[in-house]
């Protein structure tokens, strides 16, 4: 069952601002990399994120610790904030490697780790370019709370092939994200990154998974959580 209280707030979408997109020409990102990087950063020093509430999400609770929890192993956490939820599982037995856009946020994920007293190998990187970090794998479990949501579409198909080189046979994925539609109610496809995740663009764009289910979140805009599970 889920608690509000422990839902990321989703309340508030990512801004594109468009408007910043002027960027150094030694910068490896393109302008909507950018705009997306830009929007980040400004979260973060605002304060606190929307995402980051500090409180584990029920749903990966449940997936370790509830009935037919997954056997601890090793998981990649994909934009992990402040390390949050990669704490979280590296407390319960698993080995944790954990990927975050923003230094500050690496930095807040690597001091918590650290005071928790457990080891979690965290990077700061692009998510979608993860042969660039050393996140090797594979993996039995990857988990996403609002990353994959906030990828440029152009990026989506590498965060997809980057998580399926390294997912181990029967691998799960779990992700919360927006999206632009209430269950029943579909949109064709998502047109810009700013609207968000669809079921069917998960079912498109990995290829060799299963999509298992698809539950709603309890937020003011439409959110979900999605569960995918890879091939054995």
């Amino acid at each position: 069952m889920e608690d509000t209280m422990a839902q990321p707030n989703a309340t508030q979408k990512p801004d594109p601002d468009l408007a910043s997109t002027q960027r150094d020409p030694e910068e490896q990102r393109d302008p909507e990399e950018e705009a997306v990087h830009r929007a980040l950063e400004r979260y973060y020093r605002a304060g606190k994120p929307p995402w980051d509430t500090g409180v584990t999400p029920p749903e990966l609770v449940d997936l370790v610790e509830g009935p037919g929890a997954l056997p601890p192993g090793r998981a990649l956490e994909l934009g992990c904030g402040t390390g949050t939820n990669a704490t979280y599982l590296a407390r319960h037995g698993w080995e944790v490697a954990a990927v975050d856009l923003i230094d500050r946020a690496v930095d807040q994920a690597r001091e918590k780790a650290a005071a928790a007293g457990v080891a979690v190998r965290v990077r700061h990187g692009d998510a979608t370019r993860l042969d660039e970090l050393d996140v090797p794998g594979p993996f039995d479990l990857f988990f996403d709370l609002s990353c994959y949501c906030g990828v440029p579409l152009h990026r989506r198909d590498a965060y997809a092939a980057g998580l399926t080189h390294r997912a181990a046979p029967g691998a799960r994925l779990l992700m919360f994200g927006y999206g632009p539609e209430p269950i029943g109610n579909p949109v064709p496809e998502v047109a810009s990154w700013a609207a968000g995740v669809t079921a069917d663009e998960l079912r498109a764009r990995f290829r060799g998974w299963e999509l298992l289910d698809v539950t709603p979140g309890t937020n003011a805009v439409p959110t979900f959580w999605f569960t995918l599970r890879r091939d054995a």
